[in-house]
Order: C-alpha cells, then structure tokens, then sequence
C-alpha cells in the first residue's frame, strides 16, 4: 500500500464546522464532503483562472469548475471589469433597469432560436417554470423527463422522480413520468399511452453521447403530432455545446429552452427563453389566464446581467467554445494513453463531448465502482487535481493539462496494483464516496 503523506487538517476542522451550522455542510449536494475521500474535501479560499487554493494552503488544478459554472475561469478579468462597474451604480431597484432590456437584447441575440426570455437565479426556478407554462398552455398534468438523465429540479415535480423523495406527496410525483433518450420508439408509445395528458417533453438534448442522427428533429415532431411542449434544458449545453446551445448546433428548435451555469461565469443567472406565444401567456399581453411564470426580487439584478453579457461577448469574440473542445481533446488523450501506459485502460475510461468530459471507474468486472472511484479521487488530490470531472475551462493552459496527465498515470498506477489485487479497501483511507442521490445519509 502507498504512503498516505497528504492532509487537510483545516479543510477538515472547516467541514466539521460546516456541517454544525449547514445541513450536508455544503450549499449543493453535489459539492458535499461525502463526494470525496475521508479526510480530504478541501475547503476552498480562493480561485485563479484554472486553480483554486484550499484554507491549507494547497494549489489545485480544478475541473467542473463551480459545477459547470465558471467556463472561463474564476476571477475573469472582463466578467469582473463589468461587474465592478454596475456595483457602482446600484444593483436592484423598484422598476426594471435599463440593463434588463440590454441584457435581453443581447441573450436573444446570441440564442436567435428564442424570441422572448426571462432571467432568474437558478436553473431549477427556469425548468420548473418551463413545465408550470407547459401545463398551463396545453390544460395537460403530467410532465415527461428524460429519464437517463441525472437532475432537472430541486422542485417536487422531478425530485420526487428520485431516491431523495422524502417529504414530497406521492401525487405529486404520479403525474412524472419517463421516456429513454435516444428512443422515439418508447416516447411515442409513451405519448400513446397518456394520450392528451402530457403537457411536455423534457430533457437535455445531448450529454456524454452525440444524439442519434434524427433524433431531436423526431421529438419535435413527436411533440407537434401528439400536442406538447418540447422543453431543451441546455444548463449544460449552452455555450459548451454552441453559444446557442445544443439547440444552434443541431439546428432544432424547442418551443422553451432553460440556460445558466456558464452564462454568468459564477455569477447567480439562468434564462427560460422560447416562442413567444408560450412566453407572453406569462406577461401582459394576451387574453387568457394569466400564469405565475417567473417573479423573483433578485432575478434581474444589475451586476449578474452584466456578468451574462461579458460573458456572452467573450465567447463569442475569443472563440470559447472551440477551445474548451481543443483543451478537452488534448486532456482526453492524455489520459486514455496514460491508462493504457498503466493497462487500466478498460477501467478508467473517459466519456462525453470534448467541452463536458467525465469519467468513469471501473473495477475487475468491469461494473461502475465508488471504491476505484475513492481511490482514483484520493490520489488526485494528493498530487493537486481537483476533479470530481474533467470538465474544462477556458483558462487551464497545456501545462496544466500535462501536469493533469501525469497525476492521472500516478494514479493509475495505484489502480493497477489494487485491481491485481482485486480488493480497493488498502488504497482508500476510509469510507467510499457515495452517490448523491441515495435514500439515506
């Protein structure tokens, strides 16, 4: 077994402290200190470009930055230039600013497939939004989600839908129901089955494979034939798949669309955008009941807007999204020659489009494993990689990607030694990581 010489002793007393005051100890499941090796959940201080620093004094090189979030890189000098500058000015008034109306012109712009948007805080107020218009549009109850993939809300409508169901009414979650992705076969019988009862179709429309050819087009007219909503949640694919999404790369159009993550940069903004006979059922405009869309205190807040529209002007005058896919390219390459280097090529694999990679872990068998997955995280970490992914940002250069390379055979290195020994437990320093979405704690 290796020598364990990596510690974080105030990352540790921090997460302590965490959990006293904060239920998880994070303010996202995703980002709680049961995803990582006992003991070694850094606590973060602050962030650089592609690295972050812990309250231990530890440099890391991260990926998924912000879950997705910060594309750029933390602290980008245009995001921040033209947030400082609206601080200045006051962020929240009475009536909307004119930045709002800025802001909108310049979204639409960017995401010409939209004609009308509205901006909030957090991508789950934009898809639950999305549904409640859907519902409201066609008089229909239920909601269809994609059932392969992994989160769409923190809302009753899709949580219930997972193991982490406590406290939301069985009704409630009655009225969800799933199709597969890549299926049309399975979602028209679907739509057969509830015929006049689905209000939408909802799902991500790309994630760690390509769409199968025709397949977005058939859902749309899926959608038209049987009367619902196709609903695109491109929180992860906009500005990483296209600046317009998933939805300007692939050239089909839904009838809403949900944005954010990387449109502010790691600023709290997200967009429900779409056609605008759906969207105006929640203005001023129109003559039948009116829906509660989105209203929100901070949903148009100056500071947030500017940092959407730096962020959208840098992407599309630096060229982002083609870099996040040459740096992840690069990376992807790097790591599957150093698995092979190691011969665990067949168990540490990496999976997704170039911008949005991931990673899987696998053990002897070749089943997807949370003790490899410890094991792979721990040793990482202990040579300066924060990586619950390998999603990259803008600002990671080719030595960061090297160095990630290098990390990576060293810990496949350990993978080897533990698959041949067919028993992880040696390598780990303690209890799994776990799955965020699980019954129990």
């Amino acid at each position: 077994m290796e020598t364990e010489e990596f510690f974080l002793p105030r990352s540790r007393a921090a997460n302590e402290r965490l959990h006293a005051l904060v239920p998880g100890g994070a303010h996202t499941y995703a980002k709680g200190d049961d995803q990582y090796p006992e003991n070694l959940a850094p606590v973060i201080s602050h962030g650089r470009g592609a690295h972050v620093w812990d309250v231990d004094g530890n440099r890391y090189i991260e990926y998924g930055s912000g879950l997705r979030s910060v594309s750029l890189g933390h602290a980008h000098p245009r995001v921040n230039e033209a947030v400082r500058r609206e601080l200045d000015r006051g962020t929240n008034f009475v009536r909307p600013s004119v930045m709002e109306l800025e802001a909108a012109e310049r979204f639409l712009a960017t995401v010409p497939t939209a004609e009308m948007v509205k901006f909030t805080k957090n991508g789950s107020d934009a898809t639950t939004a999305a549904v409640r218009l859907a519902r409201a549009v066609t008089g229909r109850p239920r909601v269809a989600i994609c059932g392969d993939h992994p989160f769409f809300s923190v809302d009753d409508w899709f949580i219930g839908t997972t193991p982490m169901s406590a406290g939301i009414p069985t009704a409630t979650t009655e009225l969800t129901v799933a199709f597969p992705y890549g299926d049309l076969a399975a979602t028209e019988e679907l739509l057969t089955r509830y015929q006049d009862e689905i209000a939408c179709l909802i799902l991500e429309p790309a994630g760690h494979t390509e769409p199968p050819p025709g397949y977005l087009a058939g859902l749309r007219e899926l959608a038209d034939r049987h009367g619902c909503v196709l609903i695109f949640d491109e929180m992860i694919t906009g500005f990483r798949w296209s600046e317009a999404g998933a939805q300007g790369l692939y050239g089909v159009v839904p009838d809403l669309s949900t944005f954010g993550k990387a449109l502010g940069n790691g600023f709290a903004v997200s967009a429900l955008a779409g056609r605008r006979e759906l969207m105006e059922r929640g203005g001023l405009r129109h003559s039948g009941d009116r829906v509660f869309l989105l209203s929100t205190t901070h949903g148009a807040e100056t500071h947030s807007l500017a940092a959407a529209m730096a962020v959208q002007a840098t992407y599309a005058e630096e060229g982002i999204t083609a870099r996040l896919h040459a740096l992840g390219e690069r990376l992807a390459a790097g790591v599957r020659e150093a698995a092979a280097g190691m011969g665990v090529a067949d168990h540490v694999l990496v999976r997704g489009r170039a911008s949005n990679l991931v990673f899987a872990t696998l053990d002897e068998n070749g089943r997807p494993s949370q003790p490899y997955r410890t094991l792979f995280l721990r040793r990482l970490l202990a040579g300066g990689v924060l990586a619950p992914s390998f999603v990259v940002s803008s600002a990671l250069d080719d030595a960061d990607i090297d160095q990630t390379v290098d990390v990576v055979a060293q810990a496949c290195a350990v993978y080897r030694k533990a698959l041949d020994a067919a028993d992880p437990t040696p390598w780990l320093g303690g209890r799994p990581v776990k799955p965020v979405f699980r019954r129990l704690a």
